[in-house]
């Protein structure tokens, strides 16, 4: 895959601009963002610039424009490395009944 070739530096810097352009279609300055999630606007500033920030930060400022619900689904969902990882994850298991006596 090829988000695998990704360092965790050009991660943020790509959250950070998804961050950005979501604050524009909200039409929302720096400011007023960072006012909404209740950090200080250099905090923000520095982020959009540069990809740096807290996690608890970062989770204000998702708070702030309503995207909370997308952090929380992180990492919910299986990774599989052979097909058959997956076939038997998702093949609902038979009940095997224990012959009594």
């Amino acid at each position: 895959m090829i988000t695998d070739l990704l360092t965790p530096s050009q991660v943020q810097i790509n959250l950070a601009a998804r961050i950005k352009q979501r604050r524009l279609e909200q039409r929302l300055t720096q400011e007023q963002l960072a006012q909404k999630a209740g950090l200080p606007l250099a905090t923000y500033r520095l982020f959009e610039q540069r990809g740096q920030i807290s996690l608890s930060a970062f989770m204000l400022v998702a708070f702030a424009l309503n995207a909370l619900h997308e952090l929380n689904e992180l990492f919910t969902h299986p990774t599989w490395v052979t097909m058959d990882e997956m076939l038997n994850a998702v093949t609902p298991k038979k009940r095997v009944r224990c012959k009594r006596g």
